[in-house]
C-alpha cells in the first residue's frame, strides 16, 4: 500500500521496479576499485560503525531469508540499507524494524549501506519516506527469518512449529534452546516467494520490544570521533583534483576563451578543461586540474574564462515573482488537484462576503555542512565508479550515463555518508562535470570539492513563490468555498517530469510544488491550483529543499486560516477545529491516513493545551500563535500542531522567538529519540527560514553565496523547544520534514496577536516588521 501511494504521488505505474528499469533508472554494476574503504566489489558498501567503512564479514555460509539481510554462523544479523545516512540515523531505525520482527538480539545487529545494484529497486532518501516505505518491507523480511528459524528448530527437535519461540537471538521450545548461529551453521535453505512474504504473520505492535524503545544507535561512535567516512574523504590511488569555474548563468552560457597563463605559476597546476556536457546539466563549465585541491582552487582564481551568457543574465527575483502573479491571475492556467468539488466560481458569485490575501517567499539555499563533492574514475574493468554521498542514486545514474555516453551496467555509485543533505543531494548534478573531467583525462581519477561560493551558485534552491488564497462566506459567516493558487519553479518537472501525476483537468503537476494546498479543512467547494513558473525554471534548477512546498504553502494556508477567522470575528483555534470535520475527502483511509482530519485536530488541540494558547498574562508585544500541518503529503500525513511565543521589538522590528511547542502524531514512533531529534531539527530549520534565511536572484545568480551574508539561525537565537510525540499504534509515517512547515505561520500569527501587524512574506525581516507596524 505504501508503494501504491508513492506511485500515485509521483505518477508511477503498478510495478515501480520494472518501470524504473525500463526507464533506465536502475543501473546494474559489478566492479572493483582502489577506493579508500572500498577495495573490491564485495566491499562496495558502507558500514558507518566500522572505522574503515568496510561492512562486517559473515562467518561461514550466511543464510539470507530475503535480500534485505543475512544471518551468519555466529548469529550476527547484517541488515542492508538503501537509504542515505545524513545525520538522521536511518539505518538504526530501519534495522530495528527488521530485528524486532525477526527476534534478534540488538547487540548482534549491524548495518550495511549498499551500492547501486539494481536488485535494491528505487534508491531514494527524501520526502520523509524512509521509515514509512521500509516499515512493511523490513517487517516482512524479519518475519521470513523468524519463520525459517522456527521451522528449522522444529524439524531438528521433532516438534510442532507452534511450540517454538524466537526472541532475543534465541530459538526455544520446551526442553530445547538454540542460537541463531547454531541453526544457520546447520544449514537453512528456506526461501519465500513474494506472495508468501506478504502472507507471513506479523507480530502485534504490543509485542514489539525494539520499536518505540530507546536503543543504541549503530552509527554514533564513529561520527563522534570523526572516523566516519564521508564523500569528501574519498581517496583513489593516482587521483588528481579539480576546481570548477562556473558560468554566468545556469543555462545557455558558452565558453569563448580560456586564458590560463597566470595559473601556470601555481605549483601543482596541470591544465584547465572545457567541459562539454551532453546531458545539459552543467553547460559552460571549466574544470581546473591540479595535483592538490588547494592548488586547484588557487589556480582557478588565476584562470580567465570568457563566455557568452545565457538569457537569464538579465533576470532577477522580481521578474520571477511578477511572472507568478501574472500566471495566478489567469484562471485557465495550472493543474487542479483533487479536492472533491472544485467548482468555486458560482459559489463566490453568490457569497455574502469574501476575503483574500497573497503570500510570498524568497529563494532559499541549502548550505548543507559538507560542500558538494565527487570523485570519479574508470576502473580496470571499464566501469565508471562514482564516489560521493547522494540521496537519489536511481535518479542520478541515468544522467551520468547520458553525460558519459555509456549504457546500463557501465556506471556504479559507491555509498558514503552525507555531511548534510536537506534535499540538495537528491539532485546529483555535481557528479557530472567530475565524470566528464575524468573522461577527458582518459578515465583518470578526478576529485572535486566545491568552495562554498560555488556550492551556493550551483545550488538547486527552493524556488521563490507566490500564493493567493480566497475564501467565501454565506450570510451566517459560514465558509462555503475556498480558492487557492500557488506558483513557483517546479523541481520534479525539471529533473524527473515522468514522475508528475495529472490533475483533474488533465494537466500534469509537481506534487513537491503543490503539497499543502490540498489541505484537510472542510471549506465547501475547494479549488486548489498548482502553477509552474517557466521563467524561473529557465534561469535556475529548482530543487527539493527540506519540506519542499509545504514549507511555503503551509505558511500561506495557516496564515490565511488565522486571517479568515479574525475577518469574521472567530477565534483562530476554534475556527480551525470547526473545519476539521473528517468527512468525505478529509475522512482519511487505511493504512496511512486513518482518522483523517480528526487526528490533525487532536494534534492542534494538544499543542494549544501545551502552550497555554490564549493566555492573557504575557508582557506587552508578546503573544502565542498557532498553526497546524499534515506534514508532507496527503498520501502519508504526519499530523502536527505548532505554537510559537514571540516578542516584537517595535523600535527595531526584531522578532524574538522565545519558545516553540510541537505536538506530533506520526503513528508509531519507531525511534523515539530520533523522532524528537528530527522534529526539533525540523522546527529550527523552519524558524531559520521564517526569520533569517532567504536570498534573491540578481542577473541570473543568487545574491548571497556564503554564510557572511546568508545568515541562518544562530545558536544565540535558538528558543526553548517542547515536543510531544503523541502515542499511536497506527502505521509509522515521516518525521524528517513535518516539524519544519508549522513554525513560520505560527510565528506570523503570533506577531499579529502581539502587535496587530500582519506579515505575509518570508523571511520576516526587521524591515518588513517595521513596515507592517507602520501600515
Amino acid at each position: 500500500m505504501a508503494n501504491d501511494i508513492f506511485r500515485r504521488r509521483l505518477g508511477g505505474t503498478a510495478d515501480t521496479g520494472l518501470t524504473l528499469n525500463r526507464r533506465g533508472f536502475l543501473i546494474s554494476a559489478f566492479a572493483s576499485g582502489v577506493a579508500f574503504g572500498f577495495p573490491a566489489a564485495s566491499k562496495a558498501a558502507m558500514d558507518p560503525a566500522a572505522a574503515d567503512g568496510l561492512p562486517v564479514a559473515a562467518d561461514g555460509s550466511p543464510f539470507a531469508p530475503t535480500i534485505w539481510y543475512w544471518i551468519d554462523d555466529k548469529g550476527k544479523v547484517n541488515v542492508h540499507i538503501i537509504r542515505a545516512e545524513m545525520g538522521q540515523h536511518v539505518g538504526t531505525a530501519i534495522a530495528r524494524i527488521l530485528a524486532d520482527e525477526l527476534g534478534a538480539n540488538w547487540d548482534d545487529v549491524s548495518i550495511e549501506h549498499v551500492d547501486t545494484d539494481p536488485k535494491w529497486g528505487l534508491m531514494v532518501t527524501g520526502g520523509s519516506w524512509s521509515v514509512w516505505q521500509s516499515w512493511p518491507v523490513y517487517r516482512q523480511a524479519g518475519a521470513a527469518g523468524r519463520v525459517a528459524l522456527a521451522e528449522k528448530a522444529a524439524a531438528l527437535w521433532g516438534l510442532d512449529v507452534a511450540e517454538v519461540t524466537v526472541a532475543n537471538g534465541q530459538v526455544t521450545a520446551p526442553g530445547h534452546t538454540a542460537g541463531f548461529g547454531e541453526l544457520v551453521a546447520g544449514g537453512i535453505d528456506r526461501s519465500f516467494t513474494a506472495e508468501e512474504l506478504k502472507a507471513l504473520p506479523l507480530k502485534p505492535v504490543s509485542e514489539l520490544t525494539l520499536v518505540g524503545k530507546d536503543v543504541t544507535a549503530l552509527d554514533i561512535p564513529n561520527k563522534t570521533t570523526g572516523q566516519t567516512i564521508f564523500g569528501i574523504d574519498a581517496k583513489i590511488d593516482g587521483m588528481v583534483y579539480a576546481a570548477p569555474i562556473l558560468p554566468p548563468t545556469r543555462y545557455g552560457s558558452e565558453i569563448t576563451a580560456i586564458d590560463d597563463s597566470s595559473a601556470k605559476a601555481i605549483k601543482g597546476y596541470r591544465q584547465t578543461l572545457k567541459i562539454d556536457d551532453p546531458s545539459g546539466t552543467a553547460p559552460g563549465w571549466a574544470m581546473v586540474i591540479a595535483d592538490s585541491q588547494w592548488a586547484a582552487w588557487k589556480a582557478a582564481d588565476k584562470v580567465k574564462v570568457s563566455w557568452t551568457a545565457g538569457a537569464a543574465a538579465t533576470l532577477g527575483e522580481a521578474d520571477f515573482q511578477a511572472k507568478s502573479r501574472e500566471l495566478i491571475a489567469d484562471e485557465s492556467v495550472g493543474a487542479l488537484l483533487e479536492t472533491g468539488n472544485s467548482d468555486v466560481d458560482p459559489v463566490f458569485s453568490a457569497a455574502a462576503d469574501t476575503f483574500e490575501a497573497e503570500y510570498t517567499t524568497a529563494t532559499v539555499l541549502h548550505f548543507q555542512l559538507e560542500p558538494l563533492n565527487a570523485t570519479v574514475f574508470r576502473n580496470a574493468e571499464g566501469i565508471w565508479e562514482i564516489h560521493t554521498g547522494n540521496q537519489w542514486q536511481s535518479l542520478c545514474l541515468p544522467w551520468i550515463q547520458q553525460a558519459l555516453g555509456v549504457g546500463d551496467g557501465e556506471v556504479i555509485m559507491r555509498t558514503y555518508m552525507l555531511g548534510g543533505g536537506f534535499g540538495r543531494r537528491l539532485n546529483g548534478d555535481y557528479a557530472i562535470p567530475v565524470a566528464l573531467a575524468s573522461k577527458a583525462l582518459g578515465g583518470k581519477p578526478v576529485k572535486m570539492v566545491m568552495k562554498r561560493e560555488d556550492d551556493a551558485r550551483f545550488d538547486s534552491p527552493r524556488s521563490p513563490s507566490v500564493s493567493k488564497m480566497r475564501m467565501a462566506f454565506d450570510a451566517d459567516k459560514k465558509v462555503i468555498a475556498m480558492d487557492s493558487a500557488v506558483a513557483s519553479g517546479w523541481p520534479t518537472k525539471v529533473m524527473i517530469p515522468g514522475f508528475m501525476p495529472k490533475g483533474t483537468n488533465g494537466e500534469p503537476y509537481d506534487p513537491f510544488a503543490s503539497d499543502g494546498v490540498d489541505h484537510w479543512y472542510e471549506v465547501g467547494a475547494q479549488r486548489a491550483r498548482a502553477i509552474s513558473n517557466e521563467l524561473a525554471e529557465s534561469a535556475f534548477r529548482p530543487g527539493w529543499l527540506r519540506s519542499v512546498s509545504p514549507g511555503w504553502i503551509n505558511f500561506a494556508v495557516e496564515s490565511f486560516m488565522d486571517e479568515a477567522a479574525r475577518h469574521i470575528g472567530a477565534d483562530p483555534l476554534q475556527f480551525r477545529l470547526d473545519h476539521f470535520t473528517a468527512e468525505g475527502h478529509n475522512a482519511g483511509s487505511a493504512p496511512d491516513s486513518v482518522g483523517g482530519a480528526k487526528r490533525q485536530a487532536a494534534a492542534l488541540r494538544r499543542v494549544a493545551e501545551m502552550s497555554g494558547y490564549g493566555r492573557s498574562d504575557l508582557p506587552a508585544d508578546t503573544a502565542i500563535g498557532i498553526a497546524t500541518t499534515y506534514g508532507q503529503s496527503r498520501g502519508m500525513p504526519t499530523w502536527v500542531g505548532g505554537a510559537a511565543q514571540v516578542h516584537v521589538d517595535r523600535k527595531t522590528g526584531r522578532v524574538a522567538v522565545q519558545k516553540l511547542w510541537l505536538a506530533v502524531d506520526c503513528g508509531i514512533a519507531v525511534d523515539p529519540d530520533g523522532a524528537r531529534a528530527q522534529i526539533e531539527g525540523g522546527a529550527l530549520w523552519g524558524l531559520s527560514m521564517a526569520l533569517y534565511e532567504g536570498t534573491e536572484f540578481e542577473a541570473g545568480q543568487v545574491r548571497d553565496r556564503n554564510l557572511n551574508s546568508y545568515t541562518p539561525l544562530r545558536m544565540i537565537d535558538t528558543p526553548q523547544i517542547e515536543v510531544e510525540v503523541i502515542e499511536s499504534t497506527e502505521v509509522p509515517v515521516g518525521l524528517g520534514e513535518p516539524g519544519t512547515t508549522v513554525v513560520a505561520p505560527a510565528i506570523a500569527n503570533a506577531i499579529f496577536a502581539a502587535t496587530g501587524a500582519r506579515l505575509r512574506s518570508l523571511p520576516i525581516t526587521p524591515d518588513k516588521v517595521l513596515a507592517a507596524l507602520q501600515s
